[in-house]
């Protein structure tokens, strides 16, 4: 299983078929992913190590090990580590199309669109 560099960490992707995709992910300290949504999936993330804050239709969430917060189709949405350790969860994927080109980004700490 390939493991995949992005500048906030990175994630792995543990099951890949036509009805889910599940990634692990992990976000390195005080970093966050962009504030984003997508057309075609729906997102469930659990956390599996330390504390996440979501950010969901610009509502502050925070998740610690064992809880999950569901993104619905279309939220919009941002995963940040708001803390000095590492922050890992589980993303399970649903919906028609699971590709990296259905991310709408409306922010970006690192400028990509």
């Amino acid at each position: 299983m390939e493991i995949v560099h992005r500048p906030w960490g990175y994630y792995q992707v543990l099951s890949d078929t036509a009805e889910v995709k599940v990634k692990m992910i992990e976000v390195n300290p005080e970093s966050r992913l962009s504030y984003q949504y997508h057309y075609r999936r729906r997102e469930q993330w659990t956390v599996t190590y330390g504390t996440l804050t979501v950010i969901l239709d610009d509502e502050e969430h925070t998740v610690v090990v064992g809880e999950s917060i569901h993104i619905p189709l279309g939220a919009k949405h941002r995963a940040w580590n708001k803390t000095d350790t590492f922050v890992r969860f589980i993303e399970v994927q649903t919906g028609t199309y699971f590709g990296e080109d259905d991310i709408v980004r409306l922010e970006d700490d690192y400028e990509r669109s």
